[in-house]
């Protein structure tokens, strides 16, 4: 009886473990590959207000944004209404407080201010009240629960009217007396000293391949090469660089973390490109991006039907 037992017990363990053998070879299947981070669509409140007409207030671009199906709204920080360059007091804090509720109740994330500074600065007071301003909108994007600002190099400011500055493509003659070494040097330094204050915050500080120092990509490689901190990356407008934009963009794309789309329906208000979006989103693909695309579209066609053209290119383009 009990040898009859042993059999049954044996038999019955070796069927088991037959059944877990098979059922791991056929678990062992080769996986499918690792589903690819999918790319969110934000809307830039730039893309309502150029600067020339009366401001559009950011919330009624948050519920254009909403109604278009976007994701997330980039704000430019001129467009906000408390003063650019006022202390962040106690009225303006309550005024981002409004903002980051009225973003929720839509649905949306916050997931950028647009910020405008110049660390090309030969005065070091000058130098210093940049950085200040700089680390005051690092606190307002914390006060928003947003994860990054753009920030700008800055320029020489020797071209006053930016129209003049469009017209000779963004280029102007170095601070006389100085060099450019000096220029990228002060840059350095003020972009430094505002990486504490972007840590301490949980703020991402975007790079813009702007006008100034970074109108190339290889002037904006050469500040972030000089700064390894994971607070600081590469911000890629698709529409800044107006010689050979295709290699640059590539460059920059393994250093990026957040992309700002230009469109220009209707003419640019200083210039048109014609972009090929699924080019760039190939760009992207293969430097790993996975992070935020923000609309900024700039052109001269109401934005009530430019926006949403250009959120259809985008869509048809990062997928």
């Amino acid at each position: 009886m009990k040898n009859d037992r042993r059999s049954f017990l044996t038999a019955s363990a070796a069927a088991a473990a037959a059944s877990l053998i098979s059922g791991s070879r056929a678990s062992a299947a080769p996986a499918a590959p690792a589903a690819r981070g999918r790319t969110k669509l934000a809307v830039a409140t730039y893309s309502y207000w150029h600067f020339k007409t009366n401001k559009v207030p950011v919330e009624t671009v948050m519920d254009r944004a909403a109604e278009l199906g976007a994701e997330g709204v980039d704000i430019l920080h001129r467009q906000m209404d408390i003063g650019e360059r006022a202390p962040l007091d106690a009225a303006g804090r309550a005024y981002l407080r409004r903002l980051k509720r009225h973003a929720f109740s839509r649905g949306l994330s916050i997931c950028c201010v647009s910020t405008h500074q110049s660390f090309v600065k030969a005065d070091r007071s000058e130098l210093a009240t940049e950085v200040e301003h700089t680390r005051k909108c690092i606190e307002l994007a914390y006060e928003l629960g947003c994860p990054s600002i753009r920030i700008n190099t800055g320029r020489w400011g020797t071209t006053r009217s930016f129209d003049a500055l469009m017209a000779n493509r963004g280029i102007e003659p170095v601070l006389p007396g100085h060099t450019e070494d000096e220029g990228f040097k002060w840059c350095i330094d003020g972009i430094t000293q505002c990486l504490a204050k972007a840590e301490e915050c949980g703020v991402v500080l975007g790079l813009e391949n702007h006008w100034g120092l970074a109108r190339t990509a290889a002037g904006l490689l050469r500040i972030l090469d000089a700064i390894k901190s994971p607070w600081l990356g590469a911000l890629m407008d698709t529409g800044n660089f107006l010689e050979d934009p295709y290699p640059q963009l590539e460059a920059m794309a393994p250093r990026t973390v957040y992309v700002q789309a230009k469109t220009y329906h209707g003419g640019g208000e200083w210039y048109t490109l014609d972009l090929d979006y699924p080019r760039i989103a190939r760009i992207l693909a293969r430097a790993g991006y996975t992070g935020w695309v923000g609309l900024e579209m700039e052109g001269k066609e109401d934005a009530a039907t430019a926006v949403p053209k250009s959120l259809a290119t985008l869509r048809a383009a990062f997928g």
